[in-house]
Order: structure tokens, then sequence, then C-alpha cells
């Protein structure tokens, strides 16, 4: 078997993944309740992975019990596992043990393994102290503890740090790692990647970070899911190095050394470049670019949503670009038909943009309203938030336009993303992929409440008692 057959991704990686841990378990699976989604197919050379799907089953590992989803940390294990050259992994956060002792194994093993982490999240959590945290933070920190708590003794043993501390696991196990610091600086806006390149030969990633809460649910709260998350494999040499290039930007001589590490603002920007794969084109922006830069990233979907005919299907967790909500108001004028869903403890928020496109205006704390804000005088259909458990969010970041074009990546619709954070942006041409996103919109948009909702309508109520109609502020802050 030459090296490109042995790299060659496995067909049914999910699939195959969920099988193993069915086979390992000692109880059954319990039924899929309704007829089986299904097989969409996929472009060769692209793995998918929706961790809320319907229809495919695996064991949470939180709870032991049977679960709906793709199992997303199962899914960069088997590629972790895999690599027999180079791993490079540029995420966001990292606390899921299994991960990091995959990596430690894969060192072991003769790969080269480097890391790169948002320095809020770059502190393995048994070296913290509470009185030191923001109150997110320390509820962070007692889920970490009640993760690592096996016996349930209420005490965190040092043998129970050792082995559920992630970032410990890579510092014990010689792992090479930085964070967004490395540069000199305090950080840049947000180290918000979310990726991972194996063999310079296949990339995955996603929306999804690399935690419990990202893909499986919160400790001690059995009803969670973990957030609704994707990740996405794809097997291209030519796109790997795009992702080299970027990963060496921050790495730079790795850690300490000469500060030659590059984040943020201080990246050398660099257009959207396009690559060509079978019959589809993918194209990858990575942000920041300045806001006189007409290739950024709002730019980039701006033009993505002026291509759309027929539909626009969107599933966000953040979405407070103005300039996309002008375009989209634009193109239902044109007869586009629209779906939207965004993450019910986001679209109140007094800079959503879910607010302009249902009419309204809530003033913030201060009383006041966004310099930019628009509100639609004709409120747009098919706005809406969709039904989760407590404590889960929608944390997609994904669109697909006409049934053939899935717009993916790390990167929220936001000026910050577009003009301040590390982002992956990939726009994929493929009607195939899109059937996935499609279905994922789907599933979400028939537990969903469309229009305005109760929450709006209660904090629209407290805002407008407090505040009156509310005042624009004189410059954005």
């Amino acid at each position: 078997m030459n090296r490109s057959q042995r790299k060659a991704p496995r067909s049914g990686l999910i699939a195959s993944a969920l099988s193993g841990l069915l086979a390992s378990g000692c109880s059954r699976a319990g039924v899929v309740l309704g007829q089986k989604p299904v097989d969409l197919g996929l472009p060769v050379g692209i793995e998918v992975g929706f961790n809320h799907r319907a229809g495919e089953r695996y064991r949470s590992p939180l709870t032991g019990a049977w679960r709906n989803g793709d199992n997303l940390e199962q899914m960069l294990i088997d590629a972790i596992q895999s690599a027999e050259e180079e791993i490079l992994v540029a995420v966001q956060e990292l606390s899921l043990p299994r991960i990091a002792h995959s990596l430690v194994a894969a060192l072991r093993r003769g790969v080269k393994v480097k890391v790169i982490l948002e320095n809020n999240y770059s502190t393995p959590w048994s070296q913290h102290h509470e009185l030191d945290l923001s109150r997110h933070q320390r509820q962070r920190l007692q889920s970490l503890k009640a993760l690592a708590d096996q016996d349930q003794n209420g005490v965190v043993s040092p043998e129970e740090e050792r082995e559920s501390d992630a970032l410990l696991i890579l510092q014990s196990g010689q792992i090479s790692w930085i964070d967004d610091t490395e540069d000199g600086s305090k950080g840049s806006g947000l180290m918000h990647h979310k990726f991972v390149v194996i063999d310079g030969e296949r990339v995955i990633t996603g929306s999804a970070n690399f935690t419990n809460s990202g893909m499986h649910g919160d400790a001690g709260v059995t009803q969670t899911r973990g957030n609704v998350n994707h990740l996405i494999s794809i097997q291209n040499p030519a796109l790997a190095t795009l992702f080299k290039e970027e990963f060496a930007q921050m790495w730079g001589d790795g850690p300490g050394g000469s500060n030659d590490s590059h984040f943020g603002r201080n990246k050398v920007p660099q257009p959207q470049q396009t690559i060509k794969m079978g019959t589809m084109n993918i194209s990858v922006l990575f942000p920041p670019q300045s806001k006189s830069n007409q290739g950024h990233g709002l730019d980039l979907i701006e033009d993505q949503l002026e291509s759309a005919k027929k539909t626009i299907d969107l599933a966000l967790f953040v979405f407070s670009a103005q300039q996309l909500t002008n375009k989209l108001a634009e193109r239902i004028s044109a007869g586009v038909k629209l779906r939207l869903l965004a993450d019910p403890g986001f679209a109140s928020r007094s800079f959503s943009e879910v607010l302009d496109l249902l009419g309204l205006a809530i003033p913030d704390r201060f009383c006041k309203l966004e310099t930019d804000n628009q509100p639609l005088t004709k409120p747009l259909k098919g706005i809406g938030t969709p039904g989760l458990a407590r404590g889960d969010k929608l944390h997609h970041k994904f669109a697909v336009i006409d049934n053939k074009t899935v717009i993916t990546g790390s990167f929220n619709w936001s000026p910050s993303a577009a003009h301040t954070n590390d982002e992956t942006l990939l726009v994929i041409d493929s009607p195939l992929l899109a059937k996935h996103f499609t279905r994922e919109i789907n599933r979400l948009w028939r537990g969903a409440e469309l229009g305005i909702n109760a929450r709006m309508r209660n904090k629209l109520e407290r805002q407008r008692a407090k505040c009156g109609s509310g005042e624009k502020r004189t410059e954005r802050s």
C-alpha cells in the first residue's frame, strides 16, 4: 500500500467510530424513534459530523447514556490516531482529556505535535485559584472539577487532576503549545480558530471547541446535550497547505524565543484563496482584515448573500453585522426565501441584528442604542430561535445559499470576527455537502419558535420601563 492509499480518508469515519463505541458497550443502544435518515452521500474526501444529528447514536462520556448525534470528540481522536508525521492544532479551548491523551500518544510514536490556544484558556485548570477568576471562569472551573471527580466524593485528588486536566496532560506529556501572548502582547482579540491539520493533507474545522460543553453537555446537568455544533473533515493537501501557512504565522519559532509569533491584526493579512477539489471550489479566508480591506470576512459573506437567487438558510450563534442585515433585507425584497435561526441567548441582546430583522430596538443596560441600529420597518418572516435544553447554545456559524453553497468555519457574523479575531471562514460550493447542512437546519426548524419570542418581549418591556425608547449612541463604544 503506497502512502497516498494509506492516507486516503476512511469512508464512513463517523459511522465506524460510533460502531466501535456501540460494540464496546455492555448495554444496548436505545431505539432511534422514527425512520432513519436517508444516506445523503458526501463528496469524495469530505466527512461532516453534527453533534445533535437525528438518527445517529453514541454513548455520552458524561452520563453513559445513549444519545442522538455524531461523536465529534471521537472524530477528532480517530484523526489524531491516523497521523504519521505531524499534527497542528489551533483551537480556542481544549479541555477534553481523551484528546489530550491522544496527542501525547501521537508524540510518543514519533509524530510532531504543536498546539495553539487562546490565552484565556491556556492555563491548566488545576493551577487556577478561584479568587483570581471571573464569575464565568469560576463556573467553568467548577464544571471541570465536577468532571474530574470520578469517585464523586466531592474532592478532586492529584491523581484525578493528572488524568482529567487536558492541559496538564499536554504539559506532562511535553507537548509544545503557545497562546496569543507569544508575540509579547497581552493577547489578540480572540484566538478563535477551531482547526486541526493532519500530516499536511487533511483539515478538520468547524464551529466546535474541544470541550464537553462544545460536544457532549455540561457536567451534572443531564438534560444538556452540548452546544449545537459541527465539524467538517476535508482531505486535500492544497487546502491543508493554506491552514499550515496560517498556523506558521501564529506559531513563529514556538514557545519562548524571539517573539516572532503574529496574531490578530499583527498577522500579514492574506486575501481569500480558492482551491479546486474535484468539481468543488473551496474558498478560505483567515481574518482579521482591516475595515478598509475590501475583501474582509463580512464582505465575503455579503457577496455570497448577494448571489442568492432562491433561498438563504442560516444557523448562527452571533449575528451583529449591520451590513449583512441590509443585504438580507435586500435579497428578501428580491424574492429570496430566508430561514434564520439564532442562538436564543444572543438573539435578544441589544446589539443583535436578529432584533433589527424583527423590527425591534432594545436599549442596552446604559439605555443606549447603537449608532447604526436600523430596525426594519417591515419585520421579516422566517426568523426564529431553536428549542434547546437549558444551558445549551446554538453554536453553529453556517449558511446554505440556494441549496448548493455552504459557508462555515469559526467565524461569527460580527465585526470583531472580521477585524479583530483569528478566525477561519470557508465557502464550499457543493450541492451534495449542502444537503447535510440543510438537513441540520430542517431539524432545528421543527422545534423553533418563530418571530418575537417571550424572552424578547420581556426584555423589551423591562428596558422600555427603565429607559423609554432608548437613545442612540453618539459613537460606537
